[in-house]
């Protein structure tokens, strides 16, 4: 009896000690372990885009893909501090990214999220998309669906046609992207 009251005591002691230790020692990030874009709020990194060259009646302000009901109001992410903003609760278009029936990469990114892009797992290539601008609309067919990391930004780079390209978080813990690339049909 003495024994087994020593043995409990001791895994006590161990577990305490083991518990100030949690309670007031900071653990330290890994600093080969970096988030970057993974995080839902953090904004989208860009560099090198032209922020000035459109009118406001030209940007995006709807996306519809019928097929998968994604039907979402579109709102300028303007660049801060070299990067995208990214909204909860509406699809974005990249200031300075393609314009709709332009010459260009039109970037729009919304969280992979039910009643945002989380239908985007659902895409198939040839589906058809809209964009809505104030006053057009225009139509794309879906030619590429691939998952990249957060890191390959080249995939919205800009284009030497009209493109447009769907961004997304991807994966498990949303360390990859789903990148959708349409072009004008």
């Amino acid at each position: 009896m003495i024994e087994n009251s020593k043995g409990r005591l001791g895994i006590g002691i161990a577990l305490s000690i083991f518990g100030l230790t949690l309670f007031f020692i900071k653990p330290q990030p890994l600093n080969s372990f970096k988030l970057n874009s993974t995080i839902a709020d953090e904004p989208v990194n860009i560099q090198g885009f032209d922020e000035n060259n459109y009118k406001e009646e030209d940007i995006p302000v709807r996306i519809m893909i019928p097929e998968i009901s994604i039907d979402l109001e579109v709102q300028k992410a303007r660049i801060i501090n070299g990067f995208w903003e990214v909204f909860k609760d509406k699809a974005a278009w990249g200031e300075g990214s393609g314009i709709p029936g332009r010459v260009g990469n039109q970037v729009v990114f919304a969280h992979a999220r039910e009643g945002l892009f989380l239908p985007l797992k659902d895409i198939k290539k040839d589906m058809e998309l809209f964009i809505f601008t104030k006053d057009k609309w225009y139509s794309y067919k879906v030619t590429e669906i691939k998952e990249v990391y957060p890191n390959q930004v080249e995939v919205i780079k800009p284009t030497e046609d009209e493109t447009l390209t769907l961004y997304t978080c991807s994966g498990y813990k949303d360390f990859r992207r789903l990148v959708v690339v349409a072009k004008r049909s």
